[in-house]
């Protein structure tokens, strides 16, 4: 996996539909800056687009990119200030307990091996009350129900890093993990947090002519195909 995430030919960026949604959110549930500057952790940062595109809903906060992929880091910095290793392990991200305000968290756990070490991780760097805003893949997105009825491997799911196979599109990106909204919800909850909310976002990768139909599917985050979630870190520290 390591030698796939530094071919410089692989994927690290994701649409901006959904970096603008998942800042929108962040933005609000932060507030303004007057209020005190926030650090956040962009942790699998990729190429650095998704906190170029972040960073002007978010004047004044600290953004700082996390990523493993040296490749990934050497783009990132050009795109934003603050840019480090880490990895998401016990104790593997370079930032001491509860340090951080919020963490993005951008399409990222679809990648993982072991999902529920990285969110262990994250919580042990959030403050409480800290927020985390995830997105992933939807696994039960409208088109995907229909491929599944025709007998067709949903869309971003993968069988091999070397080929597609038995489904449309023709990157591989190295999905390992799918999830649906409610598997989601029920996995972070039990991971430590407090869900706050869920919302959908457009997939950039849907044909043209289908758009329209993707955006307004978004109304309902069970069908779309993107998933973004808010949850918190609990406010109590012994939670």
């Amino acid at each position: 996996m390591r030698d796939f995430y530094e071919d410089p030919a692989v994927p690290v960026a994701s649409g901006s539909p959904r970096s603008l949604r998942q800042a929108r959110m962040l933005a609000e549930a932060l507030g303004p800056a007057a209020h005190g500057a926030r650090t956040i952790l962009d942790i699998g940062c990729g190429d650095g687009t998704a906190a170029a595109t972040a960073a002007p809903l978010l004047p004044g906060h600290r953004l700082i990119g996390v990523d493993w992929s040296q490749d990934a880091l050497r783009r990132a910095r050009t795109r934003m200030p603050y840019a480090v290793r880490g990895e998401l392990t016990d104790g593997g991200l370079p930032f001491r307990a509860e340090s951080a305000d919020a963490v993005l968290f951008s399409e990222v756990i679809e990648h993982l091996v072991d999902p529920d070490a990285a969110l262990d991780e994250i919580r042990r760097v959030l403050r409480p009350g800290g927020h985390l805003m995830l997105s992933t893949p939807n696994l039960a997105a409208w088109y995907n129900r229909a491929l599944l009825l025709a007998g067709v491997q949903p869309v971003f799911s993968e069988v091999s890093l070397r080929g597609i196979h038995g489904r449309p599109g023709t990157e591989v990106v190295g999905h390992l993990r799918l999830y649906t909204a409610r598997a989601l919800r029920e996995f972070v909850a039990a991971s430590g947090f407090e869900v706050v909310r869920l919302r959908g976002a457009p997939f950039h990768g849907v044909p043209r002519p289908m758009r329209p139909l993707d955006r307004l599917v978004c109304a309902a985050p069970s069908a779309a195909s993107i998933l973004l979630l808010h949850a918190r870190r609990p406010s109590t520290r012994g939670a």
